[in-house]
């Protein structure tokens, strides 16, 4: 049969002579592996540049129960990025994204929403204008919600410690290193809780920003199981440095 989907490039790997074997994230499917034939020829008809990591795409896909790795039949872009190929910050910001993606979500069945969320924070890296300052850890947060380890409580001066292992804010010294402090963890809450369109508002410094960058991976380390280390999260440091 032949499946018509959405889907995001999260990597793509050399295959043969002349394809390519594509993981993707699909509306339909979840996570697939795709080959496409052909691709890294000279006048293919599926250029490379089409199916670089990072891209949003259309694919209708032969289908076979059981399998794990079908051939793409067709691929079309869904929407091609104008800003991000030609801006360092925003590429850096986007390839951490993908990274953390790949890295945290495994399933093999569709989820409408976290699909939508994921497609439409890559279109708004590529079409916000302005500074995207928080945009990374914005981003961060509002996946926890889909990945089932939302940050719980609240931020208030009664409970103005966040407890990473417990994913909780709290009044009380966890007992352990691996919590934020009042500072980090009042930034944690006001990006949680704010919408696109207010995280230029938001006041931090370059240092609150990466720290709390660091602390974020480390919770994802700690709620999903063989969560690997995020390669990426370095040269984004350096880049927001």
């Amino acid at each position: 049969m032949l499946l018509k989907t959405r889907a995001i490039i999260l990597r793509a790997i050399k295959y043969g002579d002349s394809s390519l074997i594509l993981e993707t994230y699909t509306e339909a499917k979840g996570v697939r592996k795709y080959i496409v034939g052909g691709v890294r020829k000279a006048r293919s008809r599926t250029p490379a540049s089409l199916v670089q990591p990072m891209n949003l795409v259309d694919i209708i896909a032969y289908e076979r129960e059981g399998k794990d790795m079908t051939r793409l039949k067709e691929v079309r872009p869904a929407h091609v990025y104008t800003r991000i190929p030609f801006d360092v910050y925003r590429g850096t910001v986007g390839l951490f994204m993908l990274e953390v993606t790949r890295n945290s979500i495994r399933e093999t069945e569709e989820n409408p929403a976290l699909f939508s969320f994921l497609y439409e924070a890559f279109r708004l890296l590529d079409t916000t204008e302005g500074p995207i300052t928080h945009f990374h850890l914005h981003f961060l947060l509002e996946l926890t919600a889909h990945l089932g380890m939302l940050p719980s409580g609240q931020w208030t001066e009664g409970t103005p410690l966040f407890d990473l292992k417990e994913g909780s804010f709290t009044g009380d010294h966890p007992g352990h290193p691996e919590y934020l402090d009042e500072e980090q963890a009042a930034l944690m809450y006001t990006l949680l809780h704010a919408r696109h369109d207010e995280l230029d508002g938001i006041q931090s410094s370059r240092q609150q920003r990466n720290q709390l960058l660091v602390e974020l991976t480390r919770y994802y380390r700690y709620h999903i199981e063989g969560m690997r280390e995020i390669n990426s999260l370095k040269v984004l440091r350096e880049v927001m440095g």
